[in-house]
């Protein structure tokens, strides 16, 4: 039997599957690191931790399986995106990594735009300047640390930081790079003029690969770490996002994703690139060559959830300990306890700012409608329709760009719950489906190492190893009374836009 190793390095933790030659995942190993917040707004990690827990859980996931490294036939990395790693000439490290959710670049973005131009810089890199992405923060780096940004000569994502330390090799695949702002996305290829503009050097950017390609072999000495084979070879892989995409089969026309995870993301396949004019949504390349996605960004999607059960479920946390269950499958029960619209109550999920369809690094969280009718079920059942509508907002922005969605496929943590995954079908009014591939982005990045192995369309492969396993339709009398509470969730934000900013500039004075 050959397998396969996906790896997917995420906020939280590294998850390490492996996956035989029909597609079957036969174990799975994830090893935590931790996240640091030195100021509000700010989102860090060590590239080292990544490191050591990627060693850690390819031993640990080896030894479970009870096989020998050389059975392993191919490598493939999906990543956290947007994630800088600045090193140095000798591939040393120079600072913390500054993450995907960190909002620190405000004052960078608007130097972005300004310096490039907001029309150029959308047409080139589909997109418009974030605070999460990769370009602004190596700005913030050159403004704020000239020290460490004096020392700079390569700039890494995440995972592509890790597949140096195994290979030896620069490299970044096109679908993470095009969330850097510094990718030609339609060219697939680095952007003269935005990095020219920006005055960043050419030379410190990767060579770029497809999802699927080769990007290097690992070395002898990261063999002798991890247990593996020297030579085994390691595709470029891809963007969480677009490995998660490839392991729930979203590769064709018509079909998009919900990615409940920490983050929150609705990501439809588009065999064009079409950058939507005013960049709501976010134009990348996708992890099949030679195609493309538009996606919408919920920066606190199952975040929100997370926050809940560590800070307001100390009972039910406590329950799931006595028995052996799930907080989550605890939390959603009670919520269906609670009436459709939580009896009037809505939340904001804008506990880390937004991304789409507002970018807005000082949005704000908040339950709003709150009377002494409410409980608990109330809220939590509020939180989990307040995340469900900032999703639908990026849906509407796809309808609305022409692309006509037909089936969802939910993945994710968020995806285990039946209650929710109805919740969302009765939302958005389209059938919701989940399939025998529950690895999400780690099972999408072994696909990808399968296809430059073996050779073999991803696409094709994705036919072959992905079944849609569950499927739920839209409740229509639900969806209309959704609709009557998502016309005033929609309009809250614009309503309290203007309190949002007060707050977030008295906190930082």
């Amino acid at each position: 039997m050959t397998y396969f190793l996906g790896l997917d390095l995420g906020t939280s933790a590294v998850k390490c599957i492996l996956v035989d030659d029909t597609g079957h995942v036969t174990a799975s190993h994830s090893v935590e690191y931790p996240l640091y917040q030195p100021h509000p707004g700010w989102a860090e990690q060590h590239p080292e931790d990544w490191w050591m827990a990627t060693v850690e859980g390819i031993r640990a996931l080896i030894q479970k399986a009870g096989i020998q490294g050389n059975e392993i036939a191919g490598i493939g990395f999906s990543g956290q995106m947007h994630g800088s790693v600045f090193l140095d000439e000798a591939q040393q490290v120079i600072r913390p990594a500054l993450l995907w959710c960190d909002q620190r670049t405000g004052e960078q973005c608007e130097y972005i735009e300004n310096t490039v131009g907001r029309e150029e810089l959308g047409r080139l890199t589909g997109n418009k300047a974030l605070t999460g992405f990769t370009a602004p923060k190596i700005i913030w780096l050159r403004d704020q640390e000239p020290e460490h940004y004096e020392r700079v000569r390569h700039v890494l994502l995440p995972k592509d930081y890790v597949r140096l330390r195994l290979t030896g090799e620069f490299g970044m695949d096109m679908a993470d790079a095009s969330g850097t702002l510094l990718l030609d996305v339609a060219g697939r290829k680095w952007s003269e003029t935005v990095v020219d503009r920006l005055g960043i050097p050419m030379a410190w950017l990767p060579p770029l690969f497809e999802s699927g390609d080769v990007a290097g072999k690992l070395l002898p000495e990261a063999a002798a770490l991890t247990g593996l084979a020297a030579g085994t070879p390691i595709v470029a892989g891809g963007g969480d996002q677009a490995c998660g995409a490839v392991g729930v089969g979203v590769v064709r026309h018509g079909i998009a994703s919900v990615a409940l995870g920490t983050s929150g993301v609705v990501f439809v396949h588009d065999d064009t690139y079409q950058a939507d004019e005013a960049c709501r949504l976010h134009s990348f390349c996708h992890g099949v060559p030679g195609k493309w996605h538009r996606m919408g960004v919920m920066l606190a999607a199952g975040g929100s959830f997370q926050w809940w059960r560590n800070h307001f479920a100390h009972e039910e946390l406590e329950q799931a300990k006595r028995e052996g269950k799930d907080v989550y499958e605890i939390l959603t029960a009670e919520a269906e306890a609670a009436p459709l619209g939580s009896e009037g109550l809505i939340f904001l999920p804008y506990l880390s700012g937004e991304r789409t369809p507002h970018p807005d690094p000082k949005a704000r969280g908040g339950f709003i409608g709150l009377n002494l009718r409410h409980g608990k079920a109330h809220l939590t059942r509020a939180i989990l329709e307040g995340i469900t509508f900032g999703l639908y907002d990026s849906m509407q922005l796809i309808k609305e760009s022409g692309i006509e969605v037909t089936e969802l496929r939910v993945n994710g943590g968020g995806a285990r719950s039946p209650f929710w995954r109805q919740m969302i079908a009765d939302i958005f009014g389209i059938p919701v489906v989940t399939v025998n591939s529950t690895d999400g982005p780690a099972y999408g990045a072994a696909i990808m190492a399968a296809s430059g192995v073996l050779q073999e369309d991803i696409t094709t492969l994705c036919e072959k190893w992905i079944q849609v396993v569950d499927r739920m339709e839209p409740i229509a009398e639900n969806h209309n009374r959704y609709n009557s509470y998502y016309q005033i969730y929609r309009k809250l934000y614009g309503t309290l836009k203007e309190t949002f900013h007060e707050l977030s500039d008295l906190v930082q004075k």
